[in-house]
């Protein structure tokens, strides 16, 4: 059974910054591509990072220079460092891995910015 799990979400002060993790289990995780998505109220899910299984990064313009993804191919984890946090990332971030036609998502975490 394929299971991605997040973690790290919660409330933070504009300015500051989080963590997510995601660990997985029942699939192959280093010859996946790994992706955070986030989904805001009334919005469309939107890529915001995406690690390769080779390890190359791209980032939505909206987040280059303040997030930063990541990945453990021994602990089966990606990870996504959040810093200068604005009140706009405030969403439900979604984990997902791909391999060609495949995808797995994650049941997801909620970022809040706010003061």
């Amino acid at each position: 059974q394929v299971q991605l799990v997040e973690s790290g979400g919660g409330l933070v002060q504009p300015g500051g910054s989080l963590r997510l993790s995601c660990t997985t289990s029942g699939i192959m995780f280093s010859i996946y591509r790994m992706a955070w998505y986030r989904q805001a109220p009334g919005k469309q899910r939107e890529l915001v990072a995406g690690i390769s299984s080779g390890g190359n990064t791209n980032y939505a313009d909206s987040v280059k220079g303040r997030f930063t993804v990541s990945r453990d191919n021994a602990k089966n984890t990606v990870y996504l460092q959040m810093n200068s946090l604005k009140p706009e990332d405030t969403a439900v971030y979604y984990c997902n891995a791909q391999i060609v036609a495949v995808a797995y998502w994650g049941q997801g975490t909620q970022v809040t910015v706010s003061s």
